[in-house]
C-alpha cells in the first residue's frame, strides 16, 4: 500500500545556511546576466556598523561632494559651554568608504543602495521625488540607509536567521555571525516605472502566484490579452533562467520582476525567502498554500501561475495605498524651488521641474531597455 502523501505546511523550513542563499552576493554571481549591474562592497568595518544602528539622522563627516555654507547668522553665538561638549554625539567617517562609494557612482553613473537583504525603499522619501533613490554621493547612500527603517533587520543576525532550523547561535560575546557579514550593495540606478513591477511567488518549485507590486490601478492592467501576455513572459523567464538552478533555496522563494515596456520581456530585481517577513501583497499566504496543493494535483504541463492585479480603482489595496512615512515626506525639491517664491511662482516653478524630469525619465527609460535588447 503507498504510503499516504503529506502535506506540505504553510511555510518552509530555512537552515540559516538556505538564508545566507537569499543575501545579494550569494545570488547575484548565478544571475548577473539577468538583474541589473551591481557591486558589493565588503568586508565593512565594525564602527560603519555602529553608524547605521546609532540614534538619529545624519552623515559622516566628509561624504558630502559639496560643502555647504553654515547657516549661522551673524547675531548667534557660535560658543557652546564646555558641559555641551559632553553631549556632542560621537562623529563618523569613512574616507576610504567613501573613495569607493564614489568610483562606483563616477563608473555607473548614479546608483541606489542595500545591505544583504533589505533595499531602503522606506526611505525613498529622503531624496528628490523626481528620482526616487537616485544616489550621486556618498551621502546620499549614508542618508537613505540611516532613514531607513527595513535596512535594521540586516544589523542583527538575530532578525536574519529568526525561526531557521537548526537554530543559528551568535558568538556570545559580540553577536557576530560566523556565516554572515554585513555588506553594501550598489546597484546602478535606474528610472522604475513601478507599473511594471511584479512580485512572483514559488513553492517547492512550482510558480505558483504572480502579484502586482504597486498598488495602484493602471487600465492596462485589466485587458486579458495583457494578463495572458504578462504571465507567458514571468514564466517563460522563469523556467528558462531560475527553475531547477538554485538548489540552495530547496525550491522555495519569491523573485521581483520588473518586465520590459512590450511587457515581453524582463529582468530579476530582487529575491526573498518565502516567509511570512516577505509581503505577499495582493494575496494571503493562505491563498497561495491552496495553490500550491491545487498544483499538487495538476500535470505539470498544465499548471498556470495566478496573476493578481489592482483591478478598479475601488480595490481594497488602491483605496488604502498611502505613504507609509506621509505624516513628515517634502520632496527636496520642494523646498530648493520653494525659496523666495510666491505661491504663483512656486506653482510655475514645480511645473517646470515636472516636466524636465519626466522628459529625462522617458529618455533614461530608452536608454536602459536598450541594454535588455
Amino acid at each position: 500500500m503507498p504510503a499516504p502523501v503529506s502535506t506540505p505546511p504553510l511555510f518552509p523550513t530555512y537552515s540559516p545556511e538556505a538564508i545566507i542563499a537569499f543575501q545579494f552576493s550569494s545570488w547575484y554571481p548565478r544571475f548577473t546576466n539577468q538583474t541589473i549591474k551591481s557591486t558589493v562592497i565588503r568586508p565593512l568595518s565594525v564602527t560603519f556598523h555602529e553608524y547605521l544602528d546609532s540614534d538619529g539622522v545624519f552623515v559622516p563627516e566628509g561624504a558630502e561632494n559639496l560643502i555647504a555654507d553654515s547657516t549661522l547668522s551673524d547675531d548667534e553665538d557660535v560658543g557652546q559651554d564646555d558641559d555641551d561638549d559632553a553631549d556632542e554625539p560621537t562623529k563618523f567617517a569613512f574616507p576610504e568608504l567613501d573613495a569607493r562609494i564614489r568610483e562606483v557612482i563616477a563608473e555607473y553613473g548614479a546608483v541606489f543602495p542595500k545591505l544583504n537583504f533589505s533595499s531602503p525603499r522606506d526611505a525613498a522619501w529622503m531624496l528628490p521625488a523626481s528620482s526616487p533613490l537616485k544616489c550621486t554621493s556618498p551621502a546620499d547612500v549614508y542618508l537613505l540607509l540611516k532613514s531607513s527603517d527595513f535596512v535594521q533587520h540586516d544589523l542583527s543576525p538575530d532578525l536574519v536567521f529568526d525561526g531557521c532550523e537548526p537554530p543559528h547561535h551568535s558568538a556570545p560575546d559580540n553577536g557576530a555571525s560566523s556565516i554572515y557579514e554585513l555588506e553594501l550593495v550598489l546597484r546602478k540606478w535606474h528610472p522604475v516605472d513601478r507599473a511594471r513591477e511584479l512580485r512572483c511567488f514559488v513553492r517547492q518549485e512550482n510558480l505558483i502566484g504572480i502579484s502586482q507590486r504597486d498598488p495602484n490601478y493602471y487600465d492596462f492592467w485589466n485587458e486579458p490579452a495583457t494578463q495572458a501576455k504578462v504571465v507567458a513572459a514571468v514564466t517563460t523567464f522563469w523556467e528558462t533562467h531560475i527553475k531547477g538552478k538554485w538548489e540552495q533555496t530547496q525550491g522555495d522563494y519569491t523573485f521581483d520582476f520588473l518586465l520590459t515596456r512590450d511587457l515581453a520581456r524582463g529582468h530579476v530585481l530582487d529575491f526573498n525567502p518565502y516567509l511570512p517577513r516577505t509581503d505577499p501583497l495582493l494575496f494571503t499566504y493562505e491563498e497561495l498554500h491552496d495553490r500550491l496543493l491545487l498544483a499538487r494535483g495538476t500535470a505539470e504541463e498544465a499548471l498556470q501561475p495566478e496573476l493578481r492585479v489592482v483591478d478598479s480603482p475601488a480595490h481594497p489595496a488602491a483605496a488604502r495605498n498611502a505613504p507609509t512615512h506621509q505624516h513628515n515626506m517634502m520632496p527636496i525639491e520642494a523646498l530648493v524651488l520653494s525659496s523666495g517664491r510666491d505661491v504663483q511662482a512656486f506653482a510655475d516653478a514645480w511645473q517646470e521641474e515636472a516636466r524636465k524630469s519626466v522628459a529625462e525619465q522617458e529618455s533614461d527609460d530608452e536608454d536602459y531597455e536598450g541594454t535588455l535588447a
